[in-house]
């Protein structure tokens, strides 16, 4: 079974910095995988989870309005990791992260694709 295991979460001031990382590993015997997108989301109490930035196997990136240019993500997927550099926090900013992978499977001559998150991990940001 796949696992996503996220780090880097904590407590910061407002402007502050903090680099989130989220590693995937393990399967069933017998089964590979690779990666087409990692992604982080972020829910905050009382709200939706919500999108904050993605990063596709070719290298395309999306993020949330209200991120771009203080967030950055990046990734090495040959090492199943994503990382998530957070500048400029804001107050607003906090909520517990979940890391999400779109993995491409295959066993012998089967391929599937299925969608994993981790346990998350809580940045809170004061002002």
């Amino acid at each position: 079974q796949v696992q996503l295991v996220e780090s880097g979460g904590g407590l910061v001031q407002a402007g502050g910095s903090l680099k989130l990382s989220c590693a995937a590993s393990g399967d069933t015997p017998g089964t590979t995988f690779t990666i087409n997108a990692m992604g982080w989301y972020r829910q905050a109490p009382g709200k939706e989870r919500e999108l904050v930035a993605t990063l596709t196997s070719g290298g395309s990136t999306d993020y949330a309005d209200s991120v771009k240019a203080r967030f950055t993500i990046s990734g090495d997927f040959v090492k199943s990791t994503v990382y998530l550099h957070m500048n400029s926090l804001k107050p607003e900013d906090t909520a517990v992260y979940y890391c999400n992978a779109e993995l491409r499977h295959r066993r012998n001559y089967y391929m599937w694709t299925a969608n994993y998150w981790g346990q998350g991990t809580q940045v809170s940001v004061s002002s």
